[in-house]
């Protein structure tokens, strides 16, 4: 059903075109300008109506609600006398799907209400598709379909398009740049530049000068004038990382920035407005450098709006094969080494070790696999040291020498599979039943390392 809603203070519309148009549209007139708007933002409306007839409403009426609702997605259609026929062309070039004259012909009323109908659902199903076009492609780097790589991105999703601010938090090489980049390509500015300032690498002296710009002659051994990162992002993003960093200096000068949304060029006094979304990343504790007196308690609650929290990849071990493949295939192609694969000998390995260095450690042991094998796959052998030593030498399992921890490991292992078989195999009820998460779980139902030495 086309769904038709005419503005128009007259009121014998309703009683002629409602039952002329037939059981294929839901028509009625509202000369509310108000109830329009609200149906329009309600999305309770396909095509409106703007009656330009001279002899009923004010043409600064229609003028307003077309100005309010042109960008709404629904089509606009204006019936008009010859006395407005220039406003209404002036609305098409706004615009305006198409005009007719009244009073209209029935025929010529059910060809342009179709025809605008099929605008719509065609417009609406080009931005369904480029939404989820949009969301497959900005979250293609973060690989993970575990818990808790899902309910990251479903916050990623909730904030993309808020112009609130945006703190990540989360151990060194989790990945918080990503969930950054994600933010921004899912939102409304991805047209605009992503501009990350890495707040850890610039001298005290200098991060200034990079953040806010400066003017030429601003301080010794400026050549010329130069455009800051927050001037760069313009109405992009700006990822301030590691901001646990910043002297309390320029902690002070950011809180004032972020306040009054503007800033200056050093050496100028010219005011610039921050139009960029601002988005904080940290692998500390700021609220333990505020205790300390390191960082501003004002500026954390400016910043700390809404917080993600990149979860360490110890947390997420359902995501180490796929993320494992896909440093393999990235690698092994810039590499142009082919290496095809790995193992379930290395892919073990894989899952015993506890990831201190999380999916940046991961990345580097696949690299180096892929450099030191002298096959197309990669097995245990390959792997990194610090990797292989997770699985103690067969001879160990021979003689009968099982060190504490492997005793230690194996009574875990043994205590995992038979919660689990009580609990029909469902894993959540398994860790909740031994008091442990789920992760740690699915480390322990993996083969032990006496299983695995001794394989």
């Amino acid at each position: 059903m086309i769904r038709v809603v005419c503005y128009s203070e007259d009121r014998k519309l309703q009683q002629v075109l409602g039952p002329a148009l037939g059981a294929d549209y839901h028509f009625r007139v509202e000369s509310d300008k108000a109830l329009v708007q609200r149906a329009v933002a309600d999305g309770r409306l396909d095509v409106l109506i703007l009656d330009f007839d001279s002899n009923y409403g004010s043409l600064e009426d229609g003028l307003q609600l077309f100005s309010s609702v042109v960008d709404s997605g629904i089509a606009v259609v204006v019936m008009t006398d010859d006395e407005r026929r220039s406003a209404t062309l002036n609305l098409i070039q706004r615009g305006a799907y198409d005009y007719f004259r009244k009073p209209p012909s029935l025929v010529e009323l059910r060809v342009v209400l179709g025809r605008a109908h099929e605008r719509v659902v065609l417009r609406r199903e080009l931005e369904k598709t480029r939404r989820e076009l949009q969301e497959s492609c900005s979250c293609d780097n973060l690989i993970g379909s575990s818990r808790p790589a899902q309910a990251v991105h479903a916050l990623i999703r909730r904030v993309a398009s808020l112009n609130a601010p945006v703190m990540i938090r989360g151990e060194s090489g989790t990945g918080k740049e990503l969930i950054a980049r994600a933010i921004h390509n899912l939102g409304n500015r991805a047209k605009h530049p992503f501009v990350a300032v890495p707040c850890g690498a610039f001298p005290e002296t200098l991060i200034e000068a990079e953040l806010f710009g400066h003017e030429k002659g601003a301080f010794t051994g400026t050549a010329g004038a130069r455009v800051g990162y927050m001037e760069q992002a313009g109405e992009g993003t700006l990822l301030l990382d590691e901001i646990g960093e910043l002297s309390p200096q320029t902690q002070v000068k950011l809180l004032r920035v972020l306040q009054e949304r503007q800033f200056s060029r050093l050496g100028s006094c010219r005011l610039i407005p921050l139009r960029a979304r601002i988005v904080a990343a940290t692998h500390r504790s700021l609220e333990q450098m505020v205790e300390a007196g390191a960082f501003r308690m004002d500026l954390l609650f400016r910043l700390n709006v809404m917080t993600i929290e990149a979860p360490p990849l110890r947390e997420r071990v359902d995501d180490i094969p796929a993320l494992a493949r896909h440093f393999l295939e990235q690698s092994s192609a810039a590499f142009e080494k082919p290496v095809r694969d790995i193992t379930p000998g290395a892919m073990d390995l894989l899952f015993a070790h506890q990831w201190p260095g999380n999916v940046r450690e991961l990345e580097n042991a696949i690299q180096s696999a892929i450099i030191v094998t002298q096959d197309d796959v990669i097995g245990p052998e390959d792997l990194p040291r610090s990797l292989q030593q997770c699985v103690p030498l067969p001879a160990a399992r021979e003689e009968g020498a099982l060190s504490f921890e492997d005793q230690l490991w194996e009574y875990k292992f043994e205590l995992a599979t038979k919660t689990l078989a009580m609990c029909n195999g469902n894993k959540t009820l398994a860790a909740r039943t031994l008091r442990i998460s789920r992760a740690y779980l699915h480390r322990l139902i993996r083969p032990s390392r006496v299983q695995l030495g001794a394989a």
